[in-house]
C-alpha cells in the first residue's frame, strides 16, 4: 500500500516497477495530485486500485494513513507492505520476503531505512539524521477482526497501525534505500520550505532538522550493496 502526490517526475515509476516483481497486488491512496501520477500508477498491472482524492489531505496525515489501511484491507490480503513513493528495498529482499511472511511466529517485520542524499552513493548520518539507527515497521500480517488505529496527528503520522506494536514481530537486517533526500538541492530547498510551512512550530517534526536540511556540508557515509 502507497499514498502519492504529484509524483511523476520523482521515484515513483522505479518503485512500482521494483515493487511489481514481488508484490501480488498494489493499492494506491493518491492525494488531489496535479500532475501525471495516477496515469504512472495505472500504468502498473499490478496496480489494484487507485482512490483519488479530489481535496488534498496532506495537512491532516492521520487521515490518509487511515483510508489507505482500509482501502487495502478490504481486499483480504495475508500481508501488507507500507511503502512510500520514494523507498527501494536493498535487492536481497526479493529473496527473503517469502520466508518473512510463511512462518507463525510474529505478526510485523520492521527494517532499517537510510536517507541517501544529493544521489544515491551517500546517505546521510549525523546528530539529526538516525533513521537509519532504528527500525521501521514496514511488513506486517493482515488480522481482520485486530482493532487498529492512527495517532490523529497532522504530519509525520506511523505508516502502520500503532496497535500493531503490541504483537510479536521481527527487527531485520534488510535495509531500504529512502531516495526522498537524494535529489538537487533545489529539491532538498522546497522540502524544507514545505515543512516549515506546515509545521512552523515543530510541532510535529523537529525545528533543528527542519533546519538542518540545509546545511552546506552535511556528514555523509559511502552505501555498500549488501548482495548475499
Amino acid at each position: 500500500m502507497m499514498q502519492v502526490r504529484n509524483e511523476e517526475n520523482r521515484f515513483l515509476e522505479e518503485v512500482l516497477q521494483d515493487l511489481s516483481e514481488y508484490a501480488d497486488d498494489i493499492v494506491i491512496v493518491d492525494d488531489a495530485s496535479t500532475d501525471r501520477t495516477v496515469d504512472v500508477c495505472l500504468s502498473f498491472p499490478k496496480v489494484k486500485e487507485v482512490v483519488r482524492l479530489t481535496e488534498r489531505h496532506f495537512s491532516r496525515e492521520w487521515e490518509l494513513r487511515s483510508l489507505l489501511w482500509r482501502e487495502t484491507c478490504k481486499y483480504g490480503p495475508d500481508w501488507v507492505l507500507a511503502i512510500d513513493a520514494d523507498e527501494v528495498f536493498e535487492s536481497k529482499f526479493k529473496r527473503t520476503v517469502r520466508q518473512l511472511m510463511n512462518q507463525d511466529s510474529y505478526d510485523w517485520v520492521a527494517f532499517r531505512m537510510y536517507d541517501f542524499w544529493g544521489g544515491r552513493t551517500h546517505y546521510r548520518e549525523d546528530e539529526h539524521w538516525q533513521l537509519h539507527k532504528r527500525h521501521t515497521i514496514m511488513l506486517l500480517r493482515n488480522l481482520p477482526g485486530f482493532p487498529y488505529y492512527y495517532l490523529q496527528h497532522d504530519h509525520h503520522v506511523h505508516r502502520v497501525p500503532l496497535s500493531y506494536g503490541a504483537l510479536p514481530g521481527l527487527l531485520s537486517d534488510i535495509r531500504v534505500k529512502h531516495l526522498g533526500w537524494a535529489g538537487s538541492e533545489e529539491e532538498r530547498r522546497r522540502k524544507y520550505e514545505r515543512y516549515k510551512q506546515m509545521d512552523p512550530e515543530g510541532v510535529w517534526g523537529s525545528q533543528a532538522q527542519y533546519e538542518s536540511i540545509l546545511d552546506a556540508s552535511p556528514h555523509l557515509v559511502e552505501w555498500k550493496e549488501e548482495e548475499s
